[in-house]
């Protein structure tokens, strides 16, 4: 029994398509000779129909021998069996090819998504991460579903060869040869289309991206009516999807066309030659059914020959697709040599900026460009695709064990961002607490009516990255599993920019209670939570320029006070 998805997708070989291509292949190599075993079976038994069937003609029929008769019918019978049997089971492991390369490429990118973050989107486009899932992994999957096929093929086409030039020499090079030509003159049609495959992935992608995209924003849009505007450019991506559709179906529908063509003229050609060799006495009318059979089998290995052509070109364009996603880096992988972090809580000091976080304090950083304040988070977070300069204690973040660092300083983010499951599993990704824990968290939080509302509670489902909720409702349970994680030093961006100021009063309140003795570093310029602050640290263009307490700054330094008010108007 094979588990799916696997335990460990295992490292791919990113060099090329081809040898991604092949590594999937060594993943699963038990499967696929199975397969190709049961493939092999499958199709030689289908070849020795003909001879069979010639052999009970020659010796049964025409040699009025009863028993030869009998004796060749129950060959074909049991020949019949043993194609039925282990057509079946080279179904079954075909199948089982498709599911583990298709799943092995699906978790990949599942693995790759996850570990670099915002480091892929910015390199690749979202409508290709989300193409490559739903369709390139896929045609990566289909290309091993007809490799047990593809075998079988090449094996029963020498079968049948070697046979065929035991009976006619010219006949036998009539099939040697004219079968490597039709597959020669098929792939005149398979290059066009794979280009034109190849372009309609690319539009397909591009209109995934505009929709997912769109539905993203789709309350924004509507917010500012700009929804009639995304249809159209919706519209307009779906006719250039629809336009490459058109060109690639007429390819596709000439490559079809040539499978039945082509193997009919051969069929033709060798049953006229059959035909004259028989009358002329050269091979027996028995061997004339069998020829017919063997041309009308070798339809068989011709389609799966140009099948096979037809799913390795899919398979390589999903597979340099995919190896484009694998190759993009994170932002901060682990370094070579790694130093250990104070074992005690330190103070946390970033150099770029001069700010200094002091262990145990609740400190608010303000600045009047809220992205100045954020990159300063990513900083303190080891985030982002700059090496941070930032150290805790004299020891450089960048140079310290990630896992660790993760674990002791927790960067919660402005956009909050959550995930389908249960809003138990949300708050508490690692089943670490109790239900009496998550709920002090969220009425640290101020989200307890949020779960009033739920009627499921703790239980109840989240939707597909939180729809169901509004902006508030999100940032105050993206807040709930930032309290959760536990962690020595706490940064929050933004936590309340989306909620009203009641609840902005009661959050800075209860956070500080909750936090008081651990280190928490708020980016905000909202009073409420000055009002709360230790010590306050003021921004100018992402320079520290002042630092005291919130009353000394509204009292002595001018540009805080307009930062600071300007916040409380807005």
């Amino acid at each position: 029994m094979i588990s799916l998805p696997h335990a460990d997708p295992g490292t791919p070989d990113l060099a090329s398509p081809t040898a991604y291509l092949r590594w999937v292949g060594k993943g699963q190599w038990r499967t696929l000779v199975i397969a190709i075993a049961f493939g092999i079976v499958w199709l030689v038994s289908q070849a020795l129909f003909p001879a069979a069937m010639g052999k009970a003609i020659d010796e049964g029929i025409i040699g009025a021998d009863p028993g030869s008769l009998l004796l060749w019918c129950g060959v074909l019978l049991g020949l019949v069996v043993v194609s039925a049997l282990s057509g079946a089971m080279r179904h079954k492991y075909a199948v089982a090819n498709w599911l583990q390369g298709a799943f092995r490429s699906a978790q990949l990118i599942g693995h790759q998504t996850a570990g670099t973050g915002e480091a892929l989107t910015r390199t690749v486009p979202t409508g290709d991460v989300v193409a490559t899932v739903s369709s390139d992994a896929m045609r990566i999957g289909g290309l091993y579903d007809v490799t047990a096929r593809f075998v079988g093929s090449v094996v029963s086409y020498v079968v049948v060869a070697l046979i065929l030039l035991r009976a006619s020499v010219t006949l036998g090079l009539v099939v040697l040869i004219g079968v490597p030509v039709l597959v020669a003159c098929l792939s005149l049609i398979v290059r066009p289309l794979q280009a034109r495959q190849l372009a309609q992935r690319e539009e397909a992608g591009r209109l995934i991206g505009l929709g997912a995209d769109t539905v993203a924003g789709l309350r924004v849009l509507r917010g500012i009516g700009g929804e009639h505007t995304f249809l159209r450019r919706y519209a307009v991506q779906s006719q250039s999807v629809r336009t490459v559709g058109n060109r690639v179906a007429g390819y596709q529908a000439a490559l079809d066309a040539a499978q039945v063509l082509l193997p009919g003229i051969f069929v033709l050609i060798v049953v006229w030659l059959g035909a004259r060799f028989a009358i002329e006495g050269e091979i027996t009318a028995g061997q004339l059914v069998a020829f017919y059979g063997y041309t009308a089998f070798l339809v068989i290995p011709l389609r799966t020959a140009t099948e096979m052509v037809d799913r390795a070109t899919r398979a390589h364009i999903g597979a340099g697709k995919l190896i484009r996603i694998l190759r993009v880096r994170p932002d901060q992988v682990e370094a070579g040599r790694t130093l250990p972090l104070p074992t005690a809580a330190a103070r946390l000091v970033e150099p770029r900026s001069g700010v200094s976080i002091e262990p145990g304090r609740f400190t608010v950083v303000v600045s009047a460009r809220p992205e100045d304040s954020a990159v300063l988070a990513d900083r303190l977070g080891r985030f982002g695709a700059e090496e941070t300069e930032a150290r805790l204690d004299g020891t450089r973040l960048a140079d310290a064990p990630l896992a660790e660092l993760r674990r002791r300083i927790v960067v919660s983010e402005t956009d909050p961002r959550l995930f389908t499951g249960t809003l138990r599993d949300e708050l508490d990704p690692w089943g670490e607490h109790d239900d009496a824990t998550i709920l002090a968290a969220l009425s640290v939080a101020s989200g307890d009516d949020v779960l009033e509302a739920l009627p499921g509670g703790l239980d109840n489902e989240v939707e597909e990255r939180g729809r169901a909720f509004s902006g508030g409702q999100r940032q105050r349970l993206a807040l709930t599993r930032a309290l959760l994680t536990d962690a020595e030093t706490l940064v929050l961006v933004e936590p309340t920019s989306a909620v009203d100021a009641h609840t902005e009063a009661r959050i800075a309140a209860r956070l500080t209670a909750a936090r008081k003795g651990r280190t928490t570093v708020v980016m905000s310029a909202s009073p409420l939570i000055l009002d709360r602050a230790d010590h306050v640290v003021f921004l100018r263009d992402g320079k520290a320029v002042a630092t005291g307490t919130h009353q000394q700054l509204m009292t002595e330094h001018p540009d805080y006070r307009r930062t600071v008010v300007r916040g409380e108007e807005d």
